[in-house]
């Protein structure tokens, strides 16, 4: 595996930044987009994010392949047989980009078998950074100002603090607040709603609509590291280099000790 250190997750976080300023080139007013295969949009700031990311990581660590949201199928070809790849993500929430919010990050992770081993947030319109990796600590982090490292909560019952996507969050989950009468909900775009857990201020976000590898890996990281976890429905950890791209239904949550799965009623 590629050895982790400082000087790594520095090299990332810049590049994540790099990236989030090129998106930043394209952000307010009426943003141009097409469609993809899947029908999910891709404007110019997700191909300069992805051409400026895949670059810099390939120049960064030229024997360790790169997988971006945006990667064709013929670089994509073979995946399965590595072991350490980038899982790349260069714009997470473009349809709150299009909107003109700015809720929207740039993500990358290192995947190392199944698991991330480090990943990089990055939060284009307000500067702030987040990063884990394995072996090390969870930080956050202002453009200019010193990193704060983040630790998630424990849960209390009667005052729980749910995220849900603005978009995606669909009838299960809405069934599932209706239930918690004295948990408070926030909505959110992109991974940010992981990042909300890492950082102590939410406890859980369930997710039963479709998300891929690269929207989740990441945050993923940033979460386990500050002592948080992911899940699927049967509390086996979320994995990645799996022969199908799409995640699961999961759990993502910050107090490994609560019994999260039995919020759900099943």
């Amino acid at each position: 595996m590629q050895p982790i250190d400082d000087a790594l997750v520095s090299a990332v976080c810049r590049v994540a930044q790099d990236a989030g300023r090129a998106t930043l080139a394209f952000h307010g007013g009426a943003v141009p987009f097409e469609r993809k295969a899947d029908h999910s949009p891709l404007t110019a700031a997700d191909k300069a994010a992805h051409g400026l990311i895949v670059n810099a990581l390939r120049q960064l660590t030229p024997h360790i392949p790169v997988l971006s949201e945006e990667s064709s199928e013929q670089e994509a070809a073979g995946r399965h047989a590595w072991d350490t790849f980038w899982l790349v993500d260069p714009l997470d929430g473009t349809k709150e980009f299009i909107k003109g919010t700015g809720e929207f990050t740039v993500n990358i992770a290192l995947i190392s078998g199944t698991g991330p081993v480090l990943g990089v947030v990055h939060v284009p319109v307000t500067g702030v950074t987040y990063w884990g990796s394995r072996g090390g600590s969870a930080f956050k982090a202002q453009a200019g100002q010193a990193p704060v490292a983040l630790h998630t909560r424990p849960a209390n019952r009667d005052q729980l603090v749910i995220v849900a996507s603005k978009d995606h969050a669909g009838p299960r989950v809405e069934a599932l607040l209706r239930r918690l009468g004295t948990a408070s909900t926030t909505h959110l775009g992109s991974s940010l709603k992981f990042c909300l857990i890492a950082e102590g201020q939410a406890d859980f976000y369930p997710r039963f609509q479709p998300t891929s590898e690269w929207d989740t890996a990441a945050a993923q990281c940033v979460l386990e590291v500050a002592g948080g976890g992911v899940t699927d429905l049967e509390g086996r950890r979320l994995a990645y280099n799996k022969p199908e791209i799409l995640n699961p239904s999961f759990l993502a949550f910050g107090d490994p000790l609560h019994d999260w799965r039995a919020l759900l009623g099943d």
